[in-house]
């Protein structure tokens, strides 16, 4: 039986509530919670019935989905492009340094900003785009410590870090069945190895990876899009 995206992003911050994180993480947000209308927003135009590409990211980045509540969350394109506006609550405990502003925070997510640049660069409007794509994240966590860097889910204690993968694995699994796609892909080797786990030797599921458009990959700096087209197209996926 599938879950439908509310069910599984209830029973997701049900389970997430129950972990703790300790040092070097100082603070821990769940864009999930706090930005959950505009989630809602998102699952309800975008995530109806089923897909042949489910895209999944590593967790949310400090002025992306932790903003504003969407996958690689860029502000001005979530608002402009993908048509999310919401009110933004904030996390139980704020970092000085990174304040939740939503969709007035004036910095942009350059990995949002390529991705969904791309998106509406090659299919122009989103109902084309999500005619074929789902697009969400393995963790919806935003970790920092003290400085109020960044801290990835893979860079955290052992003992932490499978606790928070057995709850984020059992959500993706959740979400491939919701939408029975043809094709799960990561973007980044991270989301391409948590897919590899969940999916197993499942014959009816193709794996595959894309390059992150993070800004400290020199490849994604030198021009991501093209390399985003040509891994999908590599992979079988059609861009129509």
């Amino acid at each position: 039986m599938s879950h439908s995206l509310h069910a599984i992003t209830d029973e997701l911050n049900r389970d997430l509530a129950r972990l703790r994180f300790g040092a070097p993480v100082t603070h821990v947000y769940n864009p999930l919670t706090y930005a959950r209308p505009a989630w809602n927003q998102y699952c309800e135009k975008f995530g109806q019935g089923p897909r042949k590409v489910l895209m999944l990211g590593m967790n949310p980045g400090p002025f992306g989905m932790a903003q504003v509540g969407v996958p690689f969350g860029e502000v001005a394109l979530a608002r402009d492009w993908l048509g999310i506006h919401a009110a933004i609550g904030q996390p139980e405990i704020v970092h000085p340094k990174r304040p939740i502003q939503g969709f007035d925070c004036p910095r942009s997510e350059v990995s949002g900003q390529r991705f969904w640049s791309w998106a509406r660069d090659t299919f122009v409007t989103p109902e084309r785009f999500f005619a074929q794509f789902f697009v969400t994240n393995y963790c919806p966590l935003c970790f920092m410590v003290e400085s109020g860097a960044n801290l990835t889910p893979d860079k955290l204690r052992a003992a932490e870090r499978e606790a928070l993968f057995a709850v984020c694995d059992r959500a993706l699994a959740q979400t491939i069945a919701q939408f029975q796609p043809e094709f799960v892909i990561g973007v980044g080797h991270f989301a391409e190895a948590r897919l590899r786990t969940v999916v197993g030797n499942n014959p009816q599921i193709r794996v595959g990876r894309v390059p992150h458009p993070s800004p400290a990959s020199p490849l994604a700096n030198a021009g991501w899009a093209p390399l985003m087209t040509k891994a999908l197209l590599e992979l079988g996926v059609t861009l129509t």
